[in-house]
């Protein structure tokens, strides 16, 4: 093999490897999630230090960045998280059971039907506060305007 074969091989395998990065990178992209419903016994369930998890959906929608959904168990007494905030705003739906809740630097004791809406980038915490397991849907989505 000649100099200028060996050249023209090594050319050609750098400039081949472009398009495939591309295309690497466009298949790590996720794509946007389709209209689904999610039936409750086909979600895995997951057991945590503090009770168990059940991941609905973590992807990019047509109109959001991202849509993460989850529902958590908390066993009595227990803290879900240390108190902490992110730049995305979350919705928290309370199922079962008695929790208590850090908004805005107030602690609020909510229950069964209760809604809390976290504003992003603001300290919040969930508590079981009941003696039975509560249970609670957690909501989160990033947009364009969500800060990174």
């Amino acid at each position: 093999m000649k100099k200028r074969d060996i050249i023209v091989a090594i050319c050609t395998a750098a400039i081949m490897c472009v398009p495939m990065a591309i295309i690497a990178h466009q298949q790590q992209v996720k794509a946007n999630m389709p209209s689904t419903a999610f039936n409750w016994d086909s979600v895995k369930v997951v057991a945590t230090k503090v009770g168990e998890k059940r991941q609905f959906f973590d992807a990019p929608t047509s109109t959001l960045d991202n849509l993460e959904c989850h529902v958590t168990t908390l066993n009595p007494g227990e803290l879900a998280h240390a108190p902490h905030q992110h730049p995305e705003e979350e919705l928290t739906i309370v199922k079962e059971g008695t929790l208590e809740v850090l908004v805005n630097g107030e602690l609020k004791i909510v229950g069964p039907g209760s809604v809390v809406f976290q504003s992003a980038n603001t300290l919040h915490s969930i508590k079981n506060v009941g003696t039975t397991k509560a249970v609670y849907h957690a909501i989160k989505w990033k947009s364009n305007k969500t800060m990174k």
